[in-house]
């Protein structure tokens, strides 16, 4: 029991009943309230007369941690499904997973237009909450337990489903909590997605265990976000780089309304210098990043603001170790040298779920986990990511990265977010092409970013060519998919 990520936030929930440990758009949650709903919960998946994983698809809410609770209490791991899927990926990931029954609710099923293929499918608001729980002794676990089967969308092919066990989860928590000390008078708000996991542990499993109270948005409407920092004044933001540029949009918005921060959290992907510059001149705020990955459970690097370096994720939380490996001889380097992020730790996953070959690529000789991301760690420990192996271009012989290109692209006033990848060039290999979303209300001068290119970065590195999207594609996180771009002009050359 002791090793189950589930018991010590039963335990704390029970010893605080009465104590507000949730708020979602739609009410709060005591500790009893969670209890019991997770209670009644697993009576209705007990008498659904399935097995195996339990499937979970609802939004951002009190609601998610009560059927986390419910199926752990039952010996059963979970499956978070995101909801954003297309039907057949989504089918493709229930098949997988060998789901029997899903845990959803009504207006989610109509957001999603169609109803998922399983044997039992349960509605939360179709499940009898009235009365005493049915009392039930929770199951415990053993640390390598299967506790949570997350499906990583994968820069190609089928999502790959990682096996997070008991000792996975409840290792990544103490970490962050060895690291970073939350108290019980800490307030964590945040809209991250539960299906994700940063959104599942940092969000969701983190806030639980510590007893700070969490405040859950379904949806990420600036002007709400900040209305509900004045209404919770929360000491604990935790968003992607998308947000904070989205709150810088609200007009109304003033220094006073984030005072109450202590972290603010920025993870998913990197943080735009000129975003992290906007927001500390007008709201005071330094934005911290941090860095992990879903194999990893996920948190791995967290840039505390005692120790904040620009463009630093931070460094290795306690018992991660850390290795930066060059990609061609395989060398250890050493400090302020690029090469790849490898991990080893207690949070590192138990592998891809029936992809035994594919989970032994994934880790080296010495068990460290290839992370695919080039980084570098300077010699104070500080680890620095500089892009992601399989996006790197190749240009005329000289490596360039997209973060670099996309970072002068989103210093300029107009845009708003952007994507660079490669086109295949007969005379150079490959050239970079940028997208860009504009701000609103600004227009598009394709010259005026090739000239900041231009007197920014080396000849090669600049765009061959800039385009316009209405909307950047992304994942369910906020996180520009570049693969997505790379299809677009796939598609274009084939046509």
């Amino acid at each position: 029991m002791a090793t189950s990520v589930h018991w010590p936030i039963i335990r704390t929930l029970a010893l605080h009943p009465k104590r507000v440990a949730v708020i979602d758009d739609r009410r709060s949650y005591r500790g009893i309230d969670l209890l019991g709903a997770a209670l009644f919960i697993a009576r209705a998946v007990k008498q659904s007369g399935t097995t195996g994983p339990v499937g979970i698809m609802v939004p951002t809410s009190g609601i998610f941690p009560a059927c986390a609770f419910a199926s752990w209490m039952l010996g059963r791991p979970i499956v978070p499904l995101n909801y954003l899927l297309a039907q057949d990926e989504l089918q493709y990931i229930i098949e997988d997973a060998g789901i029997e029954v899903v845990l959803t609710v009504g207006p989610m099923l109509d957001h999603l237009g169609f109803t998922p293929k399983v044997r039992s499918l349960i509605k939360i608001e179709d499940v009898p909450m009235k009365g005493l729980p049915p009392i039930r002794w929770p199951r415990g676990a053993a640390a390598d337990d299967l506790a949570c089967l997350l499906y990583t969308s994968g820069t190609s092919g089928r999502p790959k489903g990682v096996m997070l066990s008991h000792g996975n989860l409840r290792s990544n928590i103490e970490q962050i909590q060895e690291w970073v000390h939350f108290t019980p008078d800490d307030v964590m708000l945040g809209v991250l997605p539960q299906f994700h996991s940063f959104g599942l542990t940092t969000l969701t499993l983190l806030p639980l265990c510590t007893r700070m109270k969490v405040v859950f948005h379904a949806r990420f409407v600036p002007n709400k976000i900040v209305q509900s920092f004045r209404e919770h004044k929360p000491s604990v933001f935790v968003g992607i780089p998308s947000m904070y540029r989205a709150m810088l949009g609200v007009k109304k918005a003033t220094a006073s309304d984030f005072e109450s921060l202590r972290y603010a959290v920025s993870g998913g992907e990197p943080l735009p210098e000129d975003c992290a510059k906007q927001f500390k001149e007008r709201f005071g705020v330094t934005i911290a990043e941090g860095f992990g990955m879903t194999e990893c459970s996920p948190v791995t690097h967290w840039c505390r603001p005692q120790d904040y370096k620009q463009h630093s994720v931070g460094m290795a939380l306690p018992r991660v170790e850390q290795r930066i490996v060059d990609i061609e001889s395989g060398r250890d380097l050493g400090p302020n040298e690029d090469g790849e992020l490898r991990l080893r730790g207690p949070n590192i996953m138990q592998g891809y779920h029936k992809l035994p070959e594919v989970t032994a690529e994934t880790f080296d000789e010495q068990g460290f986990l290839r992370t695919g991301d080039m980084a570098r760690i300077d010699d104070d420990g500080h680890a620095f990511i500089t892009g992601r192996i399989k996006e790197m271009l190749i240009v005329g012989g000289e490596n360039v990265f997209p973060r670099e290109i996309e970072e002068v692209l989103d210093s300029h006033p107009s845009v708003s977010a952007s994507g660079v990848v490669g086109l295949k060039d007969p005379v150079r290999g490959e050239v970079p092409v940028a997208f860009v979303q504009l701000e609103e209300g600004s227009t598009f001068d394709r010259q005026s970013l090739i000239d900041l290119c231009r007197a920014n970065l080396a000849g090669y590195k600049v765009p061959r060519e800039i385009r316009v999207l209405d909307e950047l594609p992304r994942s369910g996180t906020g996180k520009v998919l570049r693969r997505k771009l790379a299809e677009l002009l796939d598609a274009e050359a084939k046509a």
